[in-house]
């Protein structure tokens, strides 16, 4: 037993040491990202060790480097060494898919070496009433509808999705290259956030998958904010999914349950491989709990 116990004391011993020798922060000795290249110069980037952030996309080519989104600003080193090291020379100008921080966090540093930050309108605002972010990283250039870039040989369009996830989602199409960056307008196989408190809404949601959809074909690689690298046939799993999901806590809503009701019956269950650290199938069940009633009163009113 005092064997055990002195083994224990120095195994602490030899973490506290590794730590100190970190500055004391093993984010940024574990944290790092896994790219792959999915046609010639763009590729998408996922968190391999730790949570870096969203995943990211990347175009590579003569006209210069143009990085969708940036993760988080815990990490933002690591960051740029890493798209350096794929690029070849420095980013030319981010594009912000909308402004929830694992997605903008690099802003200020890009902004501050002098790159151009492109975003939806309403991106700007989001960041600009957001106490904790940096103002010297809020996007420079704005569009209301669509923008399109002719780039490195392909035609990128960012295009925006009426409230949705939030406020202010856009989408990128590499209309050339068959790829869509869908933003956190699709969490592969992972229930999917709706932030209702920055304009999310469940039905422009899937409205707005649905339009992902009708733009793709079955050979459309898709890289979404969140899981792995996907396909047309996963993005349709995904709306059913919602669909069905919505339409299970709705008629329990209906029925004229409480929220605590609706959390005992436990109506998504069958859904619970769709569970991840930051939705879990109560989670979702509350968000679409919260938003039918918020509609319904709505229409009372």
């Amino acid at each position: 037993m005092h064997k055990m116990i002195v083994y224990f004391l120095l195994v602490i011993a030899c973490v506290s040491n590794s730590i100190a020798h970190n500055g004391g922060n093993i984010e940024k000795r574990v944290v790092s990202w896994k790219s792959t290249e999915l046609a010639k110069g763009i590729y998408m980037l996922e968190g391999k060790a730790g949570n870096p952030g969203a995943n990211l996309g990347l175009l590579v080519g003569k006209d210069g480097v143009i990085l969708i989104d940036n993760g988080l600003p815990k990490v933002i080193e690591m960051t740029m060494k890493t798209i350096g090291k794929i690029a070849g020379g420095d980013v030319s100008f981010v594009i912000n898919t909308h402004g929830h921080l694992d997605h903008t966090g690099g802003n200020p540093a890009y902004a501050k070496k002098n790159v151009t930050i492109v975003a939806h309108d309403n991106t700007r605002k989001e960041l600009q009433s957001n106490k904790e972010f940096n103002q010297i990283g809020l996007p420079n250039i704005t569009f209301n509808d669509e923008i399109t870039f002719y780039l490195n040989g392909q035609t990128v369009n960012a295009f925006y999705i009426q409230p949705a996830h939030t406020n202010n989602d856009v989408v990128i199409y590499f209309k050339d290259a068959n790829i869509i960056h869908a933003g956190d307008m699709f969490f592969n196989k992972k229930f999917p956030f709706i932030d209702l408190d920055r304009g999310g809404d469940i039905d422009g949601f899937i409205a707005g998958q649905k339009k992902i959809i009708e733009l793709i074909n079955k050979d459309t690689k898709i890289i979404p904010g969140h899981g792995l690298l996907a396909n047309k046939k996963d993005l349709q799993t995904a709306v059913n999914m919602l669909i069905d999901a919505k339409k299970r806590v709705k008629d329990l809503v209906d029925k004229g349950m409480s929220k605590e009701e609706v959390l005992t019956i436990n109506p998504l269950a069958t859904y619970e491989k769709w569970s991840w650290n930051h939705i879990s199938t109560k989670k979702m069940t509350e968000i679409l709990y919260r938003a039918l009633t918020t509609k319904k009163e709505q229409t009372k009113n």
